[in-house]
């Protein structure tokens, strides 16, 4: 089997650092145990090739022999295809676990990304905008804490659908947004203990650290 190779950027500031998305690719390549490695390009230099690849200059893609795919979401479910430890075979729970993929990415992080971007700014003035992206953060969080009061994980056993979500709030949980919302903060405690993330997390703090 050929290895997947993971591309990331050689280097980022440091606030970024540990919620760069490369995190959910290696964390899904590590609870499956796929083989892959990982390369670096130009963060400063975002060329003519990086465009090829990722056509908004971002990171990461993954390359599956003569497949290029981008998007995080996107690579999520190409690993999960592949694997069984991300995604169930059978019809029911596969269809489960990509619109539990798909909530996280566009229900959720829709209304977490903007009021996170707001929180590393350090301005904590009430403004309007800010007031709006407040609630709309914390009426997708009220609607997530009935459904994970319930349940371990979102489809079942754990699988991509848990490792979108569980980086999505961690970002939230960076700056105490889970704080009225405990089982959703008990839901991130639980995926991130995981040996894998564990060592994508380590591993991602490595890479760029090794480039200072």
């Amino acid at each position: 089997m050929t290895d997947l190779i993971l591309a990331t950027f050689d280097w980022v500031p440091e606030m970024p650092r540990g919620y760069v998305r490369d995190l959910r690719v290696r964390w899904a390549l590590e609870e499956a145990g796929l083989p892959y490695r990982v390369e670096s390009v130009p963060f400063r230099t975002r060329g003519v090739e990086h465009f090829s690849h990722q056509p908004f200059g971002q990171v990461p893609w993954l390359t599956d022999g003569d497949l290029s795919i981008f998007e995080s979401g996107a690579i999520l479910l190409h690993l999960g295809e592949r694997s069984d430890a991300l995604m169930p075979a059978d019809p029911r729970s596969r269809s489960e676990v990509i619109e539990w993929l798909f909530a996280a990415l566009n229900s959720v992080e829709m209304a977490s990304l903007p009021w996170a971007l707001f929180m590393f700014t350090g301005d904590t003035q009430e403004t309007p905008g800010r007031k709006s992206l407040d609630k709309f953060l914390a009426s997708r969080l009220q609607h997530l804490e009935s459904v994970l009061a319930g349940r371990e994980w979102l489809a079942g056993g754990f699988s991509i659908a848990d490792i979108a979500m569980a980086d999505v709030l961690r970002l939230v949980d960076r700056f105490d947004g889970l704080v009225d919302y405990p089982a959703c903060r008990d839901y991130v405690a639980r995926a991130t203990i995981r040996p894998s993330f564990v060592k994508a997390h380590a591993d991602q703090m490595a890479h760029f650290a090794a480039a200072d």
